[in-house]
């Protein structure tokens, strides 16, 4: 009888079968980690669109706690929610056309306030620590007279207190420098450029009374995070099945020959 020889090859594609690439089990947790990453996502950004308002601020009356040019968050807020110490964004037309201001609140209707005692700013008799003042700084350059807050409205002034146009500047006006609740429309809580951050909490007015709480900021910012991560995860599941099975296809194709 003639030589009979045989020889085996591997099949084409090297040993890999055509379709979905990764087990059934991966691609559903990959697809349902890719639609829950978009719902956090889309859902944070629709969230905070609603909840926040960007700013910038254009000079540096708030400095060193907002600088000139720096862009803030502020969350929409009536009047009635702000508390002293509270860095407020507001409308006057009896202190500036058509802008919007950045000051901070340091004494509500029913207050009184003067400066300065020992060099610090009073309210309702109390000294006011400040520790968001420039380094050296006094609470006031000049003493102002004492002003007792008509209900309804607020006293404001600039962290930076020797070249802010604040209440000090309009008390001359009719209502003393005061501002209507009612032009209040947004609370600043963080400083997004440069990348500052949230906003201390103004903790020397806490003996006058309740303080603001923190918006859903941070929380707001979790949920674009981790729909982030989701939706990246979730994508790169696929290539990573798709190199993983390469690998163990990629094993040298096996010949043999015989004869008898």
């Amino acid at each position: 009888m003639g030589g009979e020889s045989t020889t085996r090859t591997a099949p084409h594609g090297g040993g890999t079968t055509a379709g979905p690439v990764g087990g059934r089990t991966g691609q559903r947790l990959s697809g349902l980690a890719i639609a829950l990453g978009l719902v956090l996502f889309l859902g944070g950004f629709a969230w905070g669109a609603v909840v926040y308002r960007p700013y910038t601020v254009p000079t540096s009356s708030m400095s060193p706690t907002i600088n000139a040019g720096a862009r803030v968050l502020a969350q929409r807020i009536d009047g009635g929610e702000v508390r002293r110490g509270d860095v407020v964004v507001f409308h006057d037309k009896s202190w500036v056309t058509n802008a919007d201001v950045v000051k901070r609140v340091v004494a509500v209707g029913g207050d009184t306030v003067a400066c300065c005692t020992n060099g610090k700013l009073t309210v309702n008799g109390k000294q006011i620590d400040e520790p968001y003042l420039p380094d050296g700084s006094l609470a006031e350059i000049t003493d102002f007279p004492t002003v007792k807050v008509p209900a309804g409205r607020l006293f404001l002034l600039g962290d930076e207190r020797q070249g802010s146009l604040d209440s000090t500047a309009h008390l001359s006006d009719a209502a003393q420098g005061t501002v209507a609740r009612s032009a209040v429309s947004a609370r600043v809580d963080a400083v997004v450029y440069p990348m500052d951050g949230m906003l201390k909490r103004p903790t020397g007015f806490q003996a006058l009374g309740s303080l603001s709480q923190p918006g859903p900021l941070r929380l707001v910012l979790t949920l674009i995070v981790v729909g982030a991560v989701l939706v990246l995860g979730g994508a790169a599941y696929g290539p990573i099945a798709k190199r993983a099975a390469g690998r163990r296809g990629a094993r040298p194709a096996m010949g043999a020959a015989g004869a008898r």
